[in-house]
């Protein structure tokens, strides 16, 4: 082989060396606006009504000079990476303000809302839950505390419902609801923590029996579980308990009636040490479709 070539190889590779290396050390504090951010990406959409339904909608960002989107529902899960066109289902009664980020070049983000008012729940995928927003007053006389003597306690606020407990105690909600038999429900709420917790739990629960006071109700099995032992909750948490719950424990939400009547959706929860406490926000229980 020719030397002259084999020097060009060896320079070039070194080369190479040297420049990923240059690259690998630069930290994102480093980088500086080059004057290319677009401090005016627009994050302007529309809101299509789908025909023949009064609960399903397609949004649309404009697309120009926009690298990405973010969405907020409005469903009180927070915002969420997701596409220019989302297909957006609203099947409970109620005003939504959805929110699109547009993110433009140098990570800039700007945003837009708008409002969204259902006034008819979807016939079929409805929450079958009354006061699951857990509004106000009105919302939270919909439940029944399951232990009100607990030193657990539960505190209804605008939106949400806080557990809080310590030495091991513990409390809940429930609400009776009609089945079908046959019928197959899925459950889900949205549990946040801004601290995590020690020695905890929250679970959910569906059955015939009605909730006994000071007893732990457990007829059906757990359907949703939040656990420190099964690894989740230790630390800050917000997101829908199908997301942010245990996959150790059973955490399917899913509730099939095996027969035609009332029936009795529980929260429960409790520990050794909740720190700031378990919120609960947005439950629902709808029909599987």
């Amino acid at each position: 082989m020719n030397i002259k070539v084999v020097l060009n190889r060896y320079i070039y590779l070194m080369l190479s060396i040297i420049t990923l290396s240059s690259l690998g050390s630069c930290q994102s504090e480093d980088i500086t606006d080059n004057g290319l951010s677009d401090a005016n990406v627009d994050p302007s959409f529309t809101i299509t009504a789908v025909e023949g339904s009064a609960n399903r909608f397609i949004l649309t960002a404009q697309t120009k000079n926009v690298l990405g989107s973010k969405w907020d529902m409005g469903d009180g899960a927070g915002m969420a990476v997701g596409k220019m066109t989302e297909n957006l289902f609203l099947p409970d009664a109620g005003t939504y303000t959805i929110t699109h980020a547009a993110i433009g070049r140098g990570g800039i983000i700007n945003t837009a809302s708008q409002q969204i008012v259902i006034a008819t729940p979807d016939p079929v995928a409805g929450n079958i839950l009354k006061g699951g927003r857990l509004t106000n007053i009105e919302d939270w006389s919909k439940w029944t505390v399951t232990n009100p003597a607990s030193s657990a306690s539960i505190t209804f606020a605008e939106g949400s419902a806080t557990l809080t407990a310590s030495g091991w105690a513990g409390n809940g909600i429930y609400q009776a609801i009609n089945v079908v038999a046959g019928k197959k429900y899925v459950i889900d709420m949205i549990t946040s923590s801004t601290t995590g917790c020690s020695n905890t739990w929250l679970e959910v629960y569906c059955g015939y029996s009605a909730p006994v006071t000071g007893t732990d109700y457990s007829e059906g099995g757990k359907l949703r579980a939040l656990s420190t032992w099964d690894g989740c909750a230790t630390a800050a948490f917000s997101g829908k308990i199908s997301v942010v719950g245990c996959t150790a424990a059973n955490n399917k939400g899913i509730f099939t009636a095996t027969q035609t009547g009332t029936a009795y959706l529980v929260i429960r929860g409790g520990g050794e040490d909740m720190k700031a406490g378990i919120k609960i926000q947005n439950i629902e229980m709808r029909p599987s479709l």
